[in-house]
């Protein structure tokens, strides 16, 4: 969450919706102008893989860290899958259904019973009206 809430503050994002589950992040973004040529979401993998490995580390999880071991040479663990989907928006529709889509992953991935319950999730900020984040910008303010 510390991520999204710079990418945003540092206008370098604006995010429309997101969907933080285990193996990957599902996010609605756009790149702000002065970033449209810059790898966010790399900056965004790498920052949040290091602070889970700090994390497991300082909280004497360490051992944990053995189911992400890398077979890549240039890291020593791996917590998100490799080549993740980027989708474009093309159109008003296609925006609309897209946080419907990414709402339901927790529940298909068997992490709550109905996507309102999971915590990671824009999805109080649609359904609910409830901005727990402070940082979601919604779709329809620039599609």
């Amino acid at each position: 969450m510390e991520s999204l809430r710079f990418l945003t503050s540092e206008n370098r994002i604006r995010i429309y919706g997101f969907v933080l589950i285990p193996n990957r992040p599902h996010l609605l973004r756009c790149k702000q102008d002065a970033w449209v040529s810059k790898n966010i979401q790399q900056v965004f993998l790498k920052y949040t893989a290091k602070q889970t490995k700090f994390n497991l580390i300082d909280s004497g999880n360490e051992q944990e860290l053995e189911k992400y071991v890398s077979t890549q040479q240039d890291r020593s663990c791996h917590f998100w899958e490799r080549r993740p989907y980027k989708a474009t928006m093309h159109n008003r529709k296609t925006a609309e259904q897209t946080p419907d889509y990414m709402h339901l992953n927790p529940v298909k991935a068997g992490l709550c019973e109905f996507s309102a319950d999971y915590k990671y999730s824009s999805e109080k900020y649609y359904e609910l009206n409830e901005d727990n984040w402070g940082f979601i910008t919604h779709y329809a303010e620039h599609i």
